[in-house]
Formats: C-alpha cells, sequence, structure tokens
C-alpha cells in the first residue's frame, strides 16, 4: 500500500494554477477557470479531480467521472461506472507509487472503471489489473480502453 494521501481537489485558483504544470492541461481546466470567475463553482464543488500534494505542492492527480450505467457499453450487468481521465505524475517524481496510488483510490470506490492507455501506458495499466477490451470501432472511436472490474462484475460480450 502506498504512503500517499489522495485528496479530492477544491476547484479554486490555486488548484487551477497548479493544473498548468500538468502536459494534459487543457480545455476542461479553462472551463473551469472561466466558471470559476463568473462566480458559478464554488470551492467546495464536487470536483472530478483527485491529487496527491508533496510539501504543498500538487505533484499528481487524476480525474474520475461517474458515469451512468444507462451509457454502459462494456459492463455485465450494464451500471454506473467511472471514467479515469488525466492520470498525470509530474515527471520529476515519477516511479514512486503516485500513479499506483491514485488507481488503487479509483478502485476503492466500489465501481468499475474505464481508461484510455495513452503515451504508451499499457504495461502500467496491465500492472494495474486492467485488461485490454476488444476494439470495437463504433464504441472506441479511436480510443484505446483498458477496463478494471470489481468482483461479480464482467466485460460484455
Amino acid at each position: 500500500m502506498s504512503h500517499y494521501k489522495v485528496e479530492r481537489l477544491k476547484i479554486n485558483y490555486k488548484t487551477l494554477e497548479e493544473f498548468q504544470k500538468f502536459r494534459e492541461y487543457g480545455l476542461q481546466e479553462l472551463s473551469m477557470l472561466e466558471d470559476l470567475q463568473a462566480n458559478i463553482i464554488e470551492n467546495d464543488s464536487n470536483s472530478p479531480f483527485y491529487g496527491i500534494y508533496l510539501d504543498g505542492n500538487l505533484i499528481a492527480r487524476a480525474s474520475l467521472y461517474r458515469i451512468d450505467a444507462k451509457y454502459d457499453r462494456y459492463f455485465d450487468p450494464p451500471q454506473d461506472y467511472y471514467e479515469l481521465w488525466k492520470l498525470e505524475v509530474l515527471p520529476q517524481y515519477r516511479h514512486r507509487g503516485c500513479g499506483t496510488a491514485l488507481v488503487e483510490h479509483a478502485k476503492s470506490l466500489g465501481l468499475p472503471i474505464k481508461t484510455n492507455a495513452r503515451c504508451r501506458s499499457d504495461e502500467f495499466w496491465k500492472k494495474m489489473g486492467f485488461i485490454p477490451v476488444k476494439y470495437d470501432p463504433v464504441r472506441d472511436r479511436g480510443e484505446n480502453p483498458y477496463v478494471w472490474t470489481p468482483p461479480g462484475v464482467s466485460l460484455k460480450e
């Protein structure tokens, strides 16, 4: 078990400023920044982001989106699941268990998880117990999906 503490990130200027250090910084964060500036978002609103801090600095993060069962095209029986995106550890903190801690936290929530292996991360996902799904061009639209299932859940045939 990792010694890192995973926490749900608040959506505030400090968090969004920290996000700029990550390579996967993009439209999602920019739209949150605009919402913040328009005062739509509360500091404690349910953020999809989870992260690990070291000495007050965000060193790793991931986003987890809960997908409603009616959109489930992966699991049997169909159910709510998490889509894990933007798992990223700052370069100087890689290979220290941060990514593992974030994935273990997502698994601890008890729902199946779908992710996409990006940037040649296939080996990491396999090591974490995820399996590649047989590619379906209509469903997967160019993605490279990997899934993890809790006990009692299987992949749709």
